[in-house]
C-alpha cells in the first residue's frame, strides 16, 4: 500500500489515530465515527459509518501492488525467494497515535481546618485558614480581617468569616506515541493547563514592572472587576507554571531478546503504594524517573525479569558561557549525584490465560519482587538548592557542600490471588538504610538509621453479573515514637532522642488514594497511620456499548501507628464517609472495556470526615502552659463536594 509522509499538520487536525496493531501499514487519511452498537437503528448505523471528506486521494489497491512489486524488484532475496521484513526498512513510514483526557474538577472544601485554631505556622498546621477568615487562635491571639459587610457609622466594616473554600481547575493531558515500526516507538506525556485554577490568570493580574515599562499593569483592567479575558499562564509572570508541561518522553525498542527503554518515563509497581505512575483520570502525583532499562520474558515459566538504572538527582548543572546558546551542560558536583539501581522479577499469567483459568473455576496466583538501591556521598545543606549553593572552594569551606554518606534499599513484594469473582491483592515494602552524616540541626548522632515499613491490601468480590462490587482495603505505614508531629511535608523532623533510634515514619505514594479528605488533602498521603476501608459499589445501568450509571459508598477509619505523633496523643484520628455517583457515556473509544473510562464521563462525590481524639488538643501547649479558657478546643466535621467532568480518548 502506498503511504504518505507524516505531515506536521496531521498532528494538529487529527485527534486520534487507530492503534498500530489495528492500523494499516501507513496512516489512514480518512476518519470514521465509532462503530454503531448491535442495537442501533439503520439510520444510526449509517451515521456511525459515515466517512468524513478525505484529505488525500483515494486508495488504489492495484497501483499499490504494482508499486510494491517495483520496490521489491531490486531487493536481494533469500535462497527460498522470500524478502524479509527488515529489507523493507527504508520504505517504512511512522504511525502517529494520541490518547489522553480533558478533565474539569469543581470542588468545595468546607471546614478543612477541622475547627482547629492553631497559630499560623504552628504544628499541627494540617490545613491553612482561609486568608479572609477571622479567628482567635489557641494562644488567644486575634487574627481579624475586618473588611466585610456594611460599614457602621464610624466607617468600620464587620469581621469576615469564611470556613469554606471553593474552586475549579482543569487539565488537558496528551500522550502522543510515534510508532516508527512494529518494534520501535517513542512515547510522550504532555499536560496543558495542568491543574489550572479557573479565573487565576485574568488580564488584571499583569506582569511586574520592567525596565521597558514605567509601571506594571493593564491600564484597561487596573482591577479584577474590569478584566476582559484570561491570559495564558506564564511561570514567573502571572502563574507558578507555564501553559504546557512536558512530563515524560522515552523510547521503547523491542529486540529479539527483550525490551529496551530509555528516557524520562513512568515508574509503577504493584498497587502503587511506593512507586505510582499517576495515570488515573483523577491523579495529581506521579513517579517519573530518568532511566535506562532492559526487561525480558521467560515464557515457559510466565516470568518477566528486568534491570534498570535511574538518575534520581544530579546536583548542580553548569555550562560554559560560550555554550549557553546551545552547548551541552554538565554535572558540576558528581559527588552529589543520587543514582538508583533496580531489579525485578514477576510471575504473572497473560491476560488471556488468566481469563480462561477463571472461567474454568481455577485459581490464579501472581507474584513479583522488586528491589531498589540508591546512594549519595555528598549533599547540599538542607534548605539550600543546588542553584544557590556556593561553587568556589576558595571562598567557602568545602565549596558549600557537606558529607551525607547515605544509602537506601527498598525491597517491595507484590502478590495477587484471583478465583472466580474474587480478587485479593497486597503489597509490602520497606525502606532500609543509613545516613552517615545527617543534618546537625535535627540529629546529634553520627549516623541515623532508616527502618520504615508499609503494607497495603485490597479485596473485592463481584456479584450480580459483576454489577455489585464489595470491597475491603487495609493499609499500614509505620510511625516514629520519637517524632511528635504527624503532618505533611515535614522533611527533617526534630527527633526527641537526637537520632539514637531509627527514622521509621513510612509514607505511601500520595497518588495511592484512600479517601477524599483526610489522607488525600490534610495529610496529603498515608503516613505514620493505618486504615480500614470497607466499600460497596453498584452499577444501576450497564450496557455492552459502555454506557453505565453507578454509585458507591466507602467508610474509612484511620488510626495513628504511634499515638505520640497524633496532635491529641490518641490513636483514633477519624472516620470518613465517602459517597459517589458516576455516569459513563456510550461514545468512548475505550468502551469495549468496563474497567476503563472513554468518551464523556461525570462523577459526583461527597465526603464527610469526623475527627476523633487523635486530632484534638492536649490540655497544655508544648511549653506546658494551660490553654486559655476562652478558646474553643473542640473539633468539627470537614466536608467536601466534588464534580468531575471529563472526556477520555
Amino acid at each position: 500500500m502506498r503511504s504518505f509522509p507524516l505531515l506536521p499538520v496531521l498532528l494538529l487536525v487529527v485527534p486520534a489515530v487507530a492503534r498500530a496493531e489495528d492500523a494499516a501499514p501507513a496512516p489512514s487519511t480518512t476518519t470514521s465515527a465509532p462503530k454503531a452498537s448491535d442495537g442501533a437503528s439503520s439510520s444510526e448505523a449509517d451515521a456511525a459509518n459515515k466517512v468524513v471528506e478525505p484529505i488525500a486521494p483515494a486508495l488504489d489497491v492495484a497501483g499499490d501492488r504494482a508499486f510494491l512489486g517495483l520496490l521489491g524488484a531490486d531487493r536481494q532475496k533469500s535462497e527460498d525467494g522470500v524478502t524479509y521484513s527488515e529489507d523493507w526498512w527504508t520504505k517504512s513510514r511512522p504511525v502517529f497515535e494520541i490518547h489522553g483526557y480533558l478533565r474539569q474538577r469543581t470542588e468545595l472544601f468546607s471546614n478543612f481546618t477541622l475547627g482547629r485554631v492553631d497559630a499560623p505556622g504552628a504544628s499541627p498546621w494540617l490545613w491553612a485558614q482561609p486568608v479572609d477568615n477571622s479567628y482567635t487562635d489557641v494562644n488567644g491571639q486575634d487574627n481579624a480581617v475586618s473588611l466585610c459587610g456594611s460599614a457602621d457609622a464610624s466607617g468600620k466594616y464587620a469581621r469576615c468569616s469564611s470556613s469554606s473554600q471553593v474552586g475549579a481547575n482543569m487539565r488537558l493531558r496528551l500522550e502522543p506515541e510515534l510508532h516508527i515500526s512494529d518494534n520501535l516507538r517513542i512515547r510522550t506525556q504532555l499536560d496543558l493547563f495542568d491543574n489550572l485554577v479557573f479565573g487565576s490568570t485574568p488580564d488584571a493580574y499583569t506582569l511586574a514592572a520592567t525596565s521597558a515599562t514605567t509601571a506594571a499593569g493593564n491600564r484597561y483592567a487596573p482591577i479584577a472587576l474590569f478584566s476582559n479575558t484570561q491570559m495564558p499562564p506564564t511561570a514567573g509572570s502571572n502563574s507558578l507554571r507555564n501553559s504546557l508541561d512536558v512530563k515524560r518522553a522515552w523510547a521503547e525498542y523491542a529486540t529479539p531478546v527483550g525490551l529496551l527503554r530509555f528516557g524520562r518515563m513512568p515508574f509503577h509497581w504493584g498497587l502503587g503504594m511506593v512507586y505510582n505512575a499517576g495515570n488515573r483520570f483523577d491523579s495529581d502525583w506521579q513517579t517519573t524517573v530518568d532511566r535506562i532499562a532492559f526487561s525480558t520474558a521467560i515464557a515457559p515459566l510466565d516470568l518477566n525479569v528486568g534491570l534498570s538504572y535511574d538518575v534520581i538527582a544530579s546536583g548542580a548543572i553548569g555550562a560554559s558561557t560560550s555554550s549557553l546558546a546551545g552547548g551541552q551542560p554538565t554535572v558540576t558536583t558528581p559527588g552529589t549525584v543520587v543514582g538508583q539501581l533496580s531489579a525485578f522479577v514477576v510471575r504473572r499469567k497473560p491476560t488471556q490465560v488468566t481469563g480462561l483459568a477463571l472461567a474454568r473455576g481455577e485459581a490464579v496466583f501472581n507474584v513479583g519482587a522488586l528491589a531498589t538501591y540508591r546512594t549519595q556521598e555528598l549533599d547540599y545543606p538542607v534548605g539550600t538548592s543546588p542553584s544557590s549553593a556556593p561553587t568556589s572552594s576558595s571562598t567557602v569551606a568545602n565549596a558549600g557542600l557537606e558529607r551525607r554518606d547515605a544509602w537506601l534499599v527498598t525491597p517491595d513484594v507484590w502478590m495477587q490471588f484471583l478465583w472466580r469473582k474474587l480478587r485479593i491483592e497486597a503489597e509490602v515494602a520497606a525502606n532500609l538504610g543509613a545516613i552517615g552524616a545527617p543534618p546537625s540541626a535535627t540529629v546529634t548522632t553520627p549516623t541515623l538509621t532508616v527502618r520504615q515499613f508499609g503494607f497495603v491490601s485490597e479485596t473485592d468480590f463481584r456479584a450480580v453479573d459483576d454489577k455489585l462490587r464489595l470491597g475491603f482495603g487495609f493499609g499500614y505505614a509505620s510511625g516514629d515514637p520519637w517524632v511528635q508531629s504527624l503532618q505533611p511535608a515535614n522533611g527533617w523532623d526534630t527527633r526527641l532522642d537526637g537520632g539514637a533510634s531509627p527514622m521509621s515514619t513510612f509514607r505511601f505514594h500520595p497518588d495511592y488514594r484512600v479517601d477524599l479528605i483526610f489522607f488525600r488533602h490534610l495529610l496529603t498521603r498515608v503516613e505514620g497511620a493505618y486504615f480500614f476501608r470497607p466499600s460497596v459499589d453498584y452499577d444501576f445501568l450497564r450496557q455492552a456499548n459502555g454506557q453505565k450509571l453507578g454509585g458507591g459508598l466507602a467508610v474509612v477509619w484511620s488510626r495513628a501507628s504511634e499515638f505520640v505523633q497524633a496532635p491529641g496523643h490518641d490513636r483514633d484520628l477519624g472516620v470518613e464517609l465517602d459517597l459517589q455517583l458516576t455516569y459513563q457515556a456510550k461514545d468512548g473509544s475505550f468502551n469495549d472495556r468496563l474497567d476503563r473510562q472513554g468518551g464523556f464521563h461525570a462523577t459526583l462525590q461527597y465526603g464527610a470526615f469526623f475527627p476523633l481524639g487523635g486530632l484534638g488538643y492536649l490540655p497544655n501547649d508544648d511549653s506546658g502552659n494551660a490553654r486559655p479558657s476562652s478558646v474553643n478546643l473542640s473539633t468539627s466535621t470537614a466536608q467536601t463536594l466534588r464534580l468531575l467532568l471529563g472526556v477520555s480518548f
